[in-house]
């Protein structure tokens, strides 16, 4: 119905006149958002290939606190070490046994070239375990059981052997001479087989101590100093944990033989802090016993390498504290000349988290519409219809 010629038409007009409907929009879906990376917890993450795996620098005994640090990674390596560890030096004692390369049943008596290769072998086999742990259980390279450099810092190992040699080294010597002196203390001159244990001490011993340094000053302690808050505290703990269950290994027989091999720990764990690394504490290990096995073969069976001789004990441990405690001084004093590194590298990769792009975005508001003749834009709800 129509009055005075108008009538509703509906909605506004959307189009210019002439033109193709169109359908309005308010919204338009916007491009995808670029993808954006893999959600992660602040601080932690995923480390770039060739960068080190530390957002600050570290010192030795906490290169197990990385970017991934969880409680439950050096239980995890402790776990497989034992296990792998127990294995491995089975099958060596077996292989060994075997073969007949140790004929003899005395497996104590350390001068006999078959019985110390055996006991050498049974313990470098951990150097690799040691390895296998950090790669598996702390997913990191295994240079960084060595140094907070990632690896073995070789450049050291000659200038700290000959303050080794001329600290611990002549202590050994003065020590032997005195167990000379004990009544009842014989020389019988070289043991039996003297050229091929020189063979196996020259090759194989420095392997063992090395051995030793990466379970006991390396893996373990490292182990112990991660769990705590502060890292000095840590270092401290596991000195003295470490120190311990290094003499107990060794089977003391007593009080005072069990105090001279934790002096021995504490020196060595003291060397890899001032150094940040294994070198010094794997270079007095090694030359205290080359010395040892080299001048006990050489003076006979007369000469214990199990313990300090009877009746000597206290003098015998004071000597070898002070000839431990004058290589630590060297080792400190050398440090100018040395340089040797005492903090890891590190890259800090912490950033904020990622924020979503949001999915949709309102659109343009859309031209007005224009009239196809050029005339004067229409009314939005009125047209003219033509009257009776």
């Amino acid at each position: 119905m129509t009055e005075q010629g108008w009538s509703y038409v509906g909605p506004p007009a959307t189009r210019p006149w002439g033109a193709a409907e169109q359908v309005p929009r308010s919204w338009v879906q916007a491009p995808p958002p670029a993808v954006p990376p893999a959600p992660v917890r602040a601080g932690r993450p995923v480390t770039p290939p060739g960068a080190p795996p530390f957002d600050v620098p570290r010192p030795y005994a906490w290169l197990m606190r990385t970017r991934d640090w969880a409680w439950w990674r050096p239980l995890l390596g402790l776990l497989m070490f034992g296990v792998l560890y127990a294995v491995a030096s089975v099958l060596v004692v077996l292989a060994v046994l075997l073969t007949g390369l140790v004929p003899v049943a005395d497996l104590l008596e350390l001068t006999d070239p078959g019985v110390l290769l055996l006991t050498n072998l049974s313990l470098i086999v951990a150097i690799p375990i040691v390895w296998a742990a950090w790669a598996v259980a702390h997913g990191l390279g295994r240079g960084w059981s060595s140094s907070v450099t990632g690896k073995l810092r070789w450049r050291l190992l000659v200038p700290l052997t000959w303050r080794a040699v001329a600290t611990l080294g002549v202590g050994v010597v003065v020590t032997i001479g005195i167990s000379l002196l004990e009544p009842g203390t014989t020389v019988t001159g070289p043991v039996p087989g003297y050229v091929w244990l020189l063979v196996v001490v020259l090759l194989t011993t420095p392997l063992q101590s090395a051995a030793e340094e990466y379970v006991f000053r390396g893996y373990l302690s490292q182990l112990v100093a991660a769990w705590f808050r502060t890292e000095r505290t840590g270092a401290v703990v596991a000195a003295v944990l470490t120190a311990a269950l290094f003499s107990a290994a060794h089977a003391p027989p007593d009080v005072l033989t069990f105090l001279d091999r934790f002096v021995f720990g504490l020196a060595a764990s003291w060397v890899t802090r001032l150094t940040g690394g294994l070198e010094a504490a794997i270079v007095l290990h090694a030359v205290n016993n080359v010395a040892v096995f080299v001048l006990s073969g050489a003076v006979g069976g007369g000469v214990s390498t199990q313990s300090p001789p009877a009746g000597v004990f206290l003098l015998v441990v004071l000597l070898d504290t002070v000839a431990m405690g004058a290589y630590v001084a060297l080792v400190g004093a050398a440090r100018r000349t040395l340089a040797p590194e005492l903090l890891s590298p590190a890259v800090d990769l912490r950033r904020a988290p990622v924020a979503w792009a949001p999915t949709w975005v309102p659109a343009p508001p859309l031209p007005a519409p224009v009239p196809a003749d050029g005339g004067p834009e229409p009314d939005a709800r009125w047209s003219r219809q033509g009257g009776a």
